[in-house]
């Protein structure tokens, strides 16, 4: 007599794999997308902060008058300016645990203003890291354009 192979359970075993791939690629797709938000909220806190920074740091104009190029910056005003901007922003509330780095580059006479923060995921996938993060960074100087 000979025996019959039936394929049944073979298919059944196929169909759960593929449904455990599918929503592994879900989870992932979610958790990308919430990482690139989140590092875009960080880009325009990052920003603003540099933009603010080097704007109120400025004192190239009492210094050395409005020549052409870049202002110099006086580095104890422009970290008071990117921390109240953050502050302002409510950066600890929207991003809690942030990291803030401000550089004042004196001979190029820019800000950098880098900000690092936990990264909050919605969804995990076994086996990704325990605890991830996001940085973002910008770099800002304020330069005197002739007007003739």
């Amino acid at each position: 007599m000979r025996r019959r192979h039936d394929d049944h359970g073979q298919v059944t075993l196929l169909i759960i794999g593929f449904a455990g791939i599918l929503l592994m690629a879900i989870v992932a797709v979610i958790d990308a997308s919430s990482a690139y938000l989140q590092r875009q909220g960080l880009d325009n806190l990052a920003d603003g902060a540099a933009l603010y920074g080097a704007d109120l740091g400025s004192s190239g104009i009492y210094e050395e008058g409005l020549g052409d190029g870049r202002l110099s910056q006086q580095e104890a005003a422009v970290r008071t300016a990117v921390h109240d901007y953050l502050a302002r922003a409510g950066a600890a509330r929207k991003y809690p645990g942030v990291d803030v780095v401000v550089h004042v580059d004196p001979a190029g006479r820019s800000v950098t203003v880098r900000l690092v923060a936990p990264l909050d995921l919605p969804l995990t996938i076994p086996g990704s890291p325990s605890s991830p993060r996001v940085a973002a960074s910008s770099t800002a100087a304020v330069t005197v354009v002739g007007t003739g």
